[in-house]
């Protein structure tokens, strides 16, 4: 990662090492879980988080303290700590930046009809540390113990890829030797679905097509994504499973619309050339791209555009997790890089789900039907958001 431009060019950062996967998803908690569900959609019947169990990292009285959204932050977050193993890491240089789109969606909702329904007075006094937007990466580094940043990052559909390069780029500034990043969300409630409902944003068939030509809208999705990340020295030194390199990331807005892409896709195609001059990579080097591919019309045309742009034609093999996941706002990046760290791991690039007949303005190589094998190599994950904000993450295959 580049760190800025100095009298004799560009800054290289230290380089940031993958050591740890968690994810919480309609497939299961766990980022395993999430692989089966990718690799075996048929078997995937909601895009809701069945029996998730609080307690099994809260007592009581945390847990109806502690919005849905926060409780799925702390739950990725400690499986990727678990399974990157024994940090050792100092709490002064260890950072938290955990993102969410709307934060404790659901607790304000509920607190409001309480208001009107029960009086002032009945208003939980929990109130706004359940809801804010912040408490995802708060209670992170809570548990944890950890000092350094603790914070958040809210923009909207591609807050999730933009926490996990703002953790990255701790590391690589040497602000921290590790970092957790992730994204969170739990808004699948009455409210919000019929704001987007009536937005004419989510599907009438309730299924996700991700650049289907038959694709009529997103799918709502909850959960959350956590990857660890260390300075690679430090990683290598005590022994660590390196999973992947996060060499690049970047950030850009359309300046276009509040909530629709720009029709040329100009604000995706330079997120993703500056990633790749951010992990000092050409075009060449990619050969996968995880999708925003949301299944709605304007998203799935403008990012195939862009991709098209970028490179010069149809591109590398492209794939899309929201046909199983549906759409997971704030968290949907971070469940993506948790997906395109387990394709490296197992050599396989998961189906896009329902993508049955191709739109003929859509030039790409989707992945569909079965898993596809392939080499591991760099991948792109893209991620873009209502408020025109795009972000890209690349991510690179341990040599060997």
């Amino acid at each position: 990662m580049l760190l800025g431009l100095g009298p004799d060019g560009p800054i290289v950062g230290r380089r940031v090492a993958v050591t740890g996967i968690g994810s919480v998803t309609c497939c299961g908690v766990g980022a395993d879980a999430l692989w089966e569900g990718l690799v075996h959609p048929d078997r995937i019947d909601t895009t809701e988080v069945r029996d998730f169990d609080p307690s099994v990292w809260f007592g009581p009285k945390d847990a109806r303290r502690i919005d849905r959204f926060a409780q799925f932050s702390v739950a990725a977050a400690d499986e990727a700590l678990a399974d990157a193993g024994d940090v050792g890491a100092d709490p002064e240089r260890s950072g938290v930046i955990f993102a969410t789109g709307v934060g404790g969606l659901g607790t304000l909702i509920s607190q409001v009809r309480v208001f009107y329904d029960k009086g002032a007075r009945r208003v939980s006094p929990f109130l706004v540390p359940m809801m804010m937007a912040n408490a995802g990466a708060a209670n992170v580094s809570m548990r944890f113990g950890w000092h350094g940043p603790s914070e958040t990052i809210a923009t909207a559909c591609a807050a999730g890829t933009h926490a996990i390069g703002a953790a990255a780029r701790l590391v690589a500034t040497g602000r921290c030797d590790v970092a957790i990043g992730g994204g969170a969300e739990a808004s699948m409630q009455e409210v919000p679905i019929a704001a987007f409902t009536n937005m004419t944003a989510l599907s009438t068939s309730g299924v996700s097509r991700p650049f289907d030509v038959r694709r009529d809208g997103f799918v709502m999705g909850e959960g959350a994504g956590a990857l660890v990340l260390e300075e690679w020295d430090r990683a290598v030194a005590r022994g660590a499973h390196i999973y992947a390199e996060l060499k690049g990331a970047a950030s850009t807005a359309d300046a276009h619309h509040i909530t629709a892409p720009a029709p040329d896709g100009s604000g995706a195609v330079s997120c993703m050339e500056l990633a790749l001059i951010d992990a000092g990579l050409t075009t060449d080097d990619v050969r996968h791209i995880n999708a925003h591919g949301t299944s709605t019309p304007l998203n799935d045309l403008a990012e195939s555009k862009a991709i098209n742009k970028v490179f010069g034609g149809i591109g590398p093999a492209v794939t899309s997790t929201k046909g199983v996941t549906g759409h997971g706002l704030g968290a949907a990046g971070a469940i993506e890089a948790v997906a395109s760290i387990q394709a490296m791991r197992h050599r396989l690039l998961p189906p896009t789900a329902h993508f049955e007949q191709p739109d003929p303005e859509i030039n790409l190589d989707v992945v569909a039907g079965e898993a596809r094998e392939w080499e591991p190599g760099v991948v792109l994950s893209n991620s873009f958001g209502f408020g025109g904000h795009n972000g890209c993450l690349v991510l690179a295959p341990v040599p060997g």
